[in-house]
């Protein structure tokens, strides 16, 4: 047990559910858009305990175009996690870090993915949780499995063919045992150009009797990473929502981030709290981002464009994270 624990540390795709029995959640996020970008879809799979050792498998399914959701409930016993590489199975479907097949009551058919684009890695810094993943107790851990990556294959929904190659797909995962009091997320690798993706969030994050702002950003261009997080010196200069709007401005020693996020309508979806998902955030996969991104010193603007097919999720007091 304690081998597949270390493992699964410094490999944030892995399952980190060992020997855990209550008050604990891992679920998934695939995100997939076809490449005419009239179909949109999360697929979420997780396991989720309460505090009484009541454990439930999940699959959770959000249509960002329909804006529906269905949450399909199994047993703790039909997820089945893999201890050395990322290969998950709930009931009958199965999620690896190369393709996801589905067998749900509306929902089959197999999806494979293409030059995936995890975020690095390494001794001591594991993914985007950086040195951070070696804290105890926290309240929710991160992973990113493929900032970017192509697609091959086709679903059947509702009984149409929906054909996913040439589309654009983006894997996150989270674990622990509740989302944070308050969040902002938003990501997208829907640009101007093939090969450009973002992913940002900001959270009021509770540790050890005490609590901070912390954030994590990732601009992905061409195969270069440009990094904005609490850990490598990054500063949040602007953080503001209202109604139509979010905007973010983030700035680490040598480049500077700003974001501006339009939202739109959002879907109601099932969220961990106390291990267990009855909680509830809504999630738009309609929104753009107005992404700037610029070398301080020579004011030279790396990126400048408009992002569409955007996932945004302004969750809970969100008013905590304003500046």
């Amino acid at each position: 047990m304690l081998n597949k624990r270390l493992r699964a540390l410094w490999k944030p795709a892995l399952y980190h559910g060992w020997g855990r029995k209550k008050r604990f959640f891992e679920g998934w996020y695939y995100k997939v858009v076809s490449l005419d970008e009239k179909h949109a879809f999360a697929f979420i799979p997780g396991i989720a305990m309460d505090e009484n050792g009541k454990q439930q498998a999940f699959v959770q399914v959000l249509d960002g175009k329909k804006l529906t959701t269905a949450y399909h409930k199994y047993s703790g016993d039909d997820f089945i996690a893999q201890p050395k590489t990322h290969d998950v199975l709930v009931g009958k479907n199965n999620f690896t870090a190369k393709y996801i097949e589905l067998e749900l009551p509306n929902i089959k058919g197999k999806l494979v993915f293409e030059n995936t684009q995890p975020w690095p890695s390494s001794w001591y810094s594991p993914g985007i949780m950086g040195p951070f993943s070696f804290a105890p107790r926290m309240q929710c851990y991160h992973g990113i499995l493929s900032m970017d990556h192509a697609m091959s294959g086709s679903l059947e929904i509702d009984g149409e063919t929906i054909d996913f190659t040439g589309g654009r797909g983006y894997t996150e995962k989270d674990w622990g045992h509740s989302f944070p009091e308050g969040y902002i997320w938003m990501q997208s690798n829907h640009f101007s150009e093939a090969g450009i993706s973002i992913k940002a969030s900001v959270a009021k994050i509770p540790w050890m009797g005490t609590s901070f702002v912390g954030f994590i950003a990732g601009v992905w261009i061409k195969d270069k990473l440009y990094q904005f997080t609490t850990y490598n010196f990054t500063k949040m200069r602007q953080c503001a929502v209202n109604t139509t709007e979010v905007t973010i401005c983030l700035e680490n020693p040598k480049h500077k981030l700003e974001i501006t996020a339009h939202r739109e309508e959002a879907t109601e979806l099932a969220a961990p709290i106390g291990g267990f998902m009855d909680a509830r955030i809504e999630e738009s996969m309609t929104a753009r981002l107005d992404v700037k991104l610029t070398h301080k010193k020579t004011g030279k603007v790396i990126l400048e464009d408009t992002a569409t097919s955007a996932g945004l999720e302004v969750a809970g007091k969100h008013e905590l994270l304003l500046t």
